[in-house]
């Protein structure tokens, strides 16, 4: 098991919880805009800043830990952190082994990009997907080869060098690449919307935890705080929560703005 590093940065507050130790939240720090880790070293992202804010609305004391994708989910459950904030979309599927706040990012679009807007992405095709995602297991169910990496960057690396012809991963992680990309990548085929939005990760076993968090981001949708950080760190385009909490344009949207 590989080892766990804390984050530098601890978010100290006052303890609400029933356990003395601090609530520590997993991130892989690998996801942009969600989690990253940022010039100074720090973990940082969309997935950060909720959940310091939530740690802040449920008085917890938390503190961060940085743990490859592969493994977030055992290592949950075998109690090495306490909650997993990792653009973690909740299925059914993940349900059956943890259990899940309410989201606090809408269902959003995943897509195809490839070095051409034509490229095969069926039958016959190769994609590249990270594994145990949502998008390697439509992948999986598309008639396509799946070709699944660990990192997100490596997905992206196999259509540059042509390992895959195509990758398959959440709109708001490609579009920066294939923005940035001067032709070099595009858009494959329509958008498709997968999973129930993002969510907190706990153990089964950690009502009173994941009550409190819930709590926590139902205030953040209510005042519009939540809405100001997608604005904060997702491009144009993005989802956002409406008043009774369905996604719903920008035009729509309640956003109040955040420092930063």
């Amino acid at each position: 098991m590989r080892k766990l590093l804390l984050a530098t940065a601890t978010l100290a507050l006052t303890a609400g919880f029933a356990s003395a130790d601090p609530i520590r939240i997993a991130t892989e720090g690998a996801y942009p805009p969600y989690n990253l880790v940022n010039e100074a070293g720090e973990l940082d992202g969309f997935d950060v800043e909720v959940g310091n804010e939530i740690c802040k609305r449920a008085e917890l004391e938390c503190v961060w830990v940085n743990n490859d994708w592969d493994s977030i989910l055992p290592n949950l459950k075998s109690s090495n952190y306490d909650a997993i904030m990792a653009g973690m979309s909740i299925t059914d599927e993940r349900k059956q082994e943890i259990d899940f706040t309410q989201n606090y990012f809408p269902p959003a679009a995943s897509a195809y990009a490839s070095t051409s807007a034509d490229a095969n992405i069926g039958e016959g095709a190769v994609v590249a997907a990270q594994t145990t995602t949502i998008q390697a297991a439509h992948v999986a169910e598309s008639g396509a080869t799946l070709l699944e990496f660990a990192t997100p960057d490596e997905t992206l690396a196999a259509v540059r060098n042509g390992e895959a012809d195509a990758v398959f991963a959440d709109k708001d992680f490609l579009a920066p690449a294939v923005n940035e990309s001067n032709g070099e990548l595009a858009w494959v085929g329509e958008d498709i919307p997968l999973g129930g939005g993002i969510g907190v990760g706990v153990r089964q076993s950690d009502t009173e935890l994941r009550d409190k968090m819930d709590a926590a981001i139902t205030s953040m949708k209510d005042d519009g705080t939540l809405n100001g950080l997608i604005e904060k760190w997702f491009a144009e385009g993005a989802t956002y929560f409406g008043a009774d909490g369905e996604a719903v344009g920008k035009e729509d949207a309640q956003i109040t703005p955040v420092e930063g």
